[in-house]
């Protein structure tokens, strides 16, 4: 989630562990821990396909955030001024604060490294959008009456507990839309294919829906509101040729890992130069992905890696024209929308009649 998203749910919890015995100096730390683990984006590993796929690992991981959690409750138990807070509270104050960050950002589509140093793809099972504000504001509801009152711990409490319980809406409405997925993709064979299914942004009211098949992957959307209405296939070539070329370098191994089968591979002129490209498929919407990475330069016949990786900007990013679209289509099934309305025609393969 994002860092301020982060921040709440650190200062929410520290508010509702010891706002009692801490006052606004619980929410105030709870927020400095909540944020801290996200602090490895200040991390240069000179590569962008490095930079995107070691962040939220090794700040992340369970095994090193319960280690300093251990060792800052040890330390607060010795010697902070509170003597009558035990080392159980102060061990579930920071472990509490530290450890909710990874599982958060874990339930969104960029997925977490929980169990770094292991060597496992990352954790995601996305609920969430990265940002969500019905999530988020209760949160700073909760922390901004512990601010203003003095009281640290009911405002705090409450937040927490309506963000918690959003979160609940959000794994439940992911279930509806799996259930009314599975006759669509029936009809198509799909039902083995590898899925992501995860709310488009800001909300969790309209879900984006990516199947890969081979050379193609296809895109659906499906609204809680859509009632009886089945959600239209979109089909979109994947560049599937491509991939073995791509797969032969390091670092397209490495977005392999970390992205799974959910990737598209292009060729693009760059600096006079014919680039092989990927884009993660998962992260954005149609049209506006913007992890694209340059992998190898064509060399006479042959494809020589790329010295030190770049990230390509996504020419449309941030359209507020399909911003619109897109809260339009979280109300109802009407006006339709198509995402390949974003995607440049080369793409697009077959759409439905609305399209």
């Amino acid at each position: 989630m994002d860092s301020i998203t982060q921040a709440a749910l650190g200062a929410a919890i520290g508010g509702a562990v010891l706002g009692r015995r801490l006052g606004r100096k619980a929410v105030l730390i709870g927020a400095v821990l909540g944020t801290l683990p996200d602090l490895d984006v200040v991390i240069d590993y000179g590569d962008a396909v490095a930079n995107v796929t070691e962040h939220r690992g090794f700040s992340h991981s369970l095994f090193v955030l319960a280690g300093l959690a251990t060792a800052l409750a040890l330390l607060s138990a010795r010697c902070a001024p509170a003597r009558d807070i035990s080392l159980a509270r102060w061990g579930a104050f920071f472990g509490l604060c530290l450890l909710t960050h990874p599982l958060l950002d874990a339930l969104t589509t960029y997925g977490t490294q929980l169990l770094w140093p292991l060597d496992l793809p990352p954790v995601a099972w996305p609920i969430v959008f990265i940002i969500d504000p019905l999530y988020t504001l209760p949160l700073l509801i909760g922390i901004g009456m512990a601010l203003a009152t003095g009281n640290g711990r009911r405002g705090p409490a409450w937040g927490l507990a309506l963000a918690s319980a959003y979160l609940v809406f959000a794994f439940g409405a992911k279930q509806l839309v799996e259930h009314r997925l599975e006759p669509v993709l029936a009809e198509r064979g799909l039902q083995e294919a590898p899925r992501l299914v995860q709310p488009t942004p800001f909300n969790t009211l309209l879900w984006r829906i990516t199947v890969v098949d081979g050379d193609e992957h296809h895109e659906l959307l499906a609204g809680l509101l859509d009632g009886d209405t089945l959600p239209a296939v979109e089909t979109y070539r994947r560049g599937a040729e491509l991939e073995a070329e791509a797969l032969a370098s390091e670092r397209g191994q490495r977005l392999d890992w970390f992205a799974g089968p959910f990737l598209r591979y292009e060729t693009r002129e760059l600096d006079g130069r014919e680039t092989l490209v990927a884009t993660d498929l998962r992260l954005g919407f149609p049209g506006f992905h913007p992890f694209a990475f340059t992998l190898a330069d064509r060399e006479g016949d042959r494809w020589q890696p790329v010295t030190t990786s770049e990230q390509l900007e996504a020419p449309s990013r941030g359209d507020r024209d399909a911003l619109s679209r897109l809260v339009g289509r979280m109300l109802a099934p009407e006006p339709a929308l198509c995402t390949s309305a974003f995607v440049g025609a080369g793409w697009v393969l077959d759409t439905p009649e609305h399209c």
